[in-house]
């Protein structure tokens, strides 16, 4: 008898060894190579009903009209709409350096201050940044519906397709388009202008 269960030594030894391991492989998940697509959330709903009002367009894509204010597209979020119908008070304000950080609502605006303004309308940035503070702010890449363009001496924002922007840059003399787009100051821009040198960042779930 002592012989027998020293002779199954050996072979409850090499079960073990071939049992163990596969136990353990049973509670790993497969590797998979790549990596994992997490979607970015739906927009959320507006909180509070917005107070800034317009007009809008159907689709996606916003429109810039003859008196230099853009109408909102039917498709938006809520949000999109109410930076758009923001945006569209800033209009005639100069450009001045500082301007929109002290104050919100103020008498002219620079670059990062107007940028701030629509999208503190729309409920989506609480206190005004500056472009570099823009550099880190929201997410990483372009948006759905809102790109902030922005650099250490810069800022600008697409919304919906159009560019609100306090320099004209990109836009040429000719062509049908409201006076305004071609000045200097916060205004909607009839084109993109080249975003070599800028990080593009957007705000999560637009």
């Amino acid at each position: 008898m002592a012989l027998f269960l020293r002779a199954l030594g050996p072979l409850a030894t090499t079960m073990l060894c071939v049992l163990a391991p596969a136990a353990a492989a049973a509670d790993t998940p497969p590797l998979t190579g790549g990596a994992t697509f997490v979607a970015e959330p739906a927009p959320p709903p507006a909180s509070t009903p917005g107070s800034w009002t317009g007009e809008e367009v159907p689709g996606s894509v916003a429109q810039l009209l003859a008196d230099g204010t853009a109408a909102a597209p039917a498709d938006a979020p809520d949000q999109v709409k109410q930076a758009i119908w923001a945006a569209n008070w800033l209009r005639d304000k100069p450009y001045r350096y500082g301007g929109g950080h002290g104050r919100l609502r103020d008498t002219g605006y620079d670059c990062s201050g107007t940028v701030s303004f629509a999208l503190a309308a729309a409920g989506l940035l609480e206190t005004p940044l500056d472009s570099g503070s823009f550099m880190s702010w929201g997410a990483a890449g372009a948006g759905d519906w809102i790109t902030v363009y922005t650099n250490p001496g810069h800022a600008y924002v697409v919304i919906a397709g159009l560019r609100l922007d306090t320099s004209a840059a990109g836009v040429s003399r000719v062509g049908r388009t409201a006076a305004s787009t071609r000045e200097s100051g916060p205004r909607w821009r009839p084109v993109l202008r080249s975003a070599r040198g800028y990080v593009r960042r957007h705000p999560v779930s637009f």
